[in-house]
């Protein structure tokens, strides 16, 4: 047993990574540390988990992070404020426009022209935001599948998430990192048949919604496996910082599009899912990936609605610019500003600090919700299996390049 231990502390691929929290001499008789990861199919990424253990049964586990070196923040404050966006891009690269709507929403209401832009280019953000919400929930639910066993919903939902990133290619010309989003406007406006193309694939989308509750969320085998398992409750998810569909999984109706009502949200008629409790404990993890779901279901509507408006916008001719309120020197006035948006795995904020003379910022802090989720897990864990274990990594729903900024 203390040769083990001993192997796993003198592992020359963990040198140079954060030291272990246990030691040799912390661990009873019967326990022993097992690494998961970095680079476990698993874990997501280049995520580690040093996981604690007594048989089968989770004693504790210690996240480790600090694998990929994004480095957002240091890249922020050395270039300025526009040429920011392909690095939020690279940040949570599942979702990439939601965060760069609310990189771009930050710095126009530092410049004072929030609320200005045309309409047009506000329900455009919202429509390829909700498409993108669409493809990260997919991720997360297809993924989900392939990790504790059912590998048919992973191939289902990267099917249906490569007609979503192939329109949003269509639109940008890049298949998952966009800079599409721009400070007071957007790249270009939607080719010339998008409207239609995108009609046709919610069609196409709402029976294919409704086959994966009915064949994965609802199965037998899936709900025994993920029912009551990796319970949150909602005060321990708010001392967390917990948000997005991990908190509304737990009961709590909080979602930024309501609360705060930014863009054109508030005109748009949706509702927001949260956890019920029905296959097990209000908070674990069948609720969480229940509303992901249902999410879908309601970004479906959302996008229809910004159809309408879009087809029905007679603006659709050579003198919109979707870059006429796109400032030619982005200049602040001296002033510290927090902006936050819904992203698809929670609250996606961001913090400038500008000094008045200069157009790149004296500070950027991003606020991950991959990051804020993860750090819930050790108490999501404890007491539970080790299989457990991969089924709560999976229900978080994280994206490392979000937790390692």
């Amino acid at each position: 047993m203390a040769n083990q231990v001993q192997y796993i502390f003198d592992d020359k691929n963990l040198r140079n990574s954060e030291p272990l929290k246990y030691k040799e001499e912390d661990l009873k008789s019967e326990e022993m540390i097992i690494n998961i990861g970095p680079q476990h199919p698993s874990t997501h990424g280049v995520l580690r988990l040093e996981v604690v253990t007594n048989g089968e049964i989770v004693v504790d586990v210690v996240p480790h992070i600090g694998f990929l070196h994004r480095c957002f923040e240091k890249h922020a404050e050395s270039v300025p404020f526009n040429q920011t966006i392909p690095f939020v891009d690279r940040m949570d690269y599942l979702a990439a426009m939601n965060s760069e709507h609310a990189y771009a929403m930050g710095v126009e209401r530092m410049l004072g022209i929030d609320g200005q832009l045309p309409e047009r280019v506000e329900y455009i953000r919202v429509l390829v935001a909700e498409l993108n919400r669409l493809a990260s929930h997919f991720v997360a639910i297809g993924s989900y599948g392939a990790d504790i066993g059912a590998f048919t919903p992973f191939f289902w939902m990267l099917r249906d998430r490569e007609h979503i990133l192939r329109m949003l290619e269509w639109v940008c010309g890049a298949r998952m990192l966009y800079n599409y989003i721009w400070i007071g406007g957007l790249f270009y406006d939607l080719p010339v048949g998008f409207e239609e193309r995108c009609q046709e694939f919610i069609s196409y989308l709402k029976p294919k919604l409704t086959e994966l509750e009915k064949v994965f969320i609802e199965n037998k085998i899936f709900i025994e496996r993920t029912a009551n398992v990796g319970v949150l409750p909602i005060d321990l998810g708010i001392s967390y910082g917990v948000t997005g569909p991990m908190l509304r999984g737990s009961g709590l109706k909080y979602d930024l599009r309501k609360v705060d009502g930014y863009s054109v949200y508030p005109k748009i008629e949706f509702e927001v899912p949260v956890g019920k409790g029905e296959m097990g404990t209000i908070g674990d993890c069948w609720d969480r990936t229940w509303v992901r779901a249902q999410e879908c279901h309601q970004s479906v509507r959302i996008i229809e609605q910004c159809l309408e408006q879009l087809i029905g916008d007679h603006k659709r001719t050579r003198d919109f610019d979707p870059r006429k309120m796109v400032p030619k020197k982005i200049r602040p006035k001296a002033q510290d500003l927090y902006v936050r948006a819904e992203n698809p795995k929670g609250e996606i904020g961001f913090f400038f600090r500008a000094d008045g003379r200069s157009d790149i910022p004296l500070r950027v802090k991003a606020r991950g919700p991959s990051f804020m989720n993860l750090s819930v897990i050790s108490e999501l864990a404890k007491g539970g299996l080790i299989a457990d274990l991969i089924a709560i990594v999976g229900s978080i729903d994280i994206v490392l390049g979000e937790v390692d900024r």
